[in-house]
């Protein structure tokens, strides 16, 4: 089974930077699309960027043009890098690589990384 391994997540001031990054577990599985997602406790999961296998991408409005969702030129790794970070961006982090039946029985499971703690305070 294929695991969505994070890293990259920690505590920063307010102003600074991180970029996450998350990586298959296994080298046959290539990253086409990626989306990444956040939580705070007791709220919704939230989309807050995704790019598509077209290199497409799309942003939450409140972190658009702070923050930039790309995938490396193999297709193993895709990083979310967070500029100008806010503490209200503070959340558990959550890449996640949704199905797609078009690239065989290996791409149909909804993928999920284990979550990486970012916490933006002084």
């Amino acid at each position: 089974q294929v695991q969505l391994v994070e890293s990259g997540g920690g505590l920063v001031q307010p102003g600074g930077s991180l970029r996450l990054s998350c990586a298959a577990s296994e080298s046959r599985f290539s990253i086409y699309a990626m989306k990444w997602y956040r939580q705070v406790p007791g709220k919704q999961r939230e989309l807050v960027a995704g790019i598509s296998s077209n290199g497409r991408t799309n942003y939450a409005d409140s972190v658009k043009g702070r923050f930039t969702i790309s995938i490396d030129g193999h297709k193993k790794t895709a990083y979310l890098q967070m500029n100008s970070l806010k503490p209200e961006d503070t959340a558990v982090y959550y890449c996640n690589v949704p199905p797609n039946y078009a690239l065989g029985r290996l791409y149909e499971y909804d993928y999920w990384g284990q979550g990486t703690q970012v916490t933006v305070s002084s």
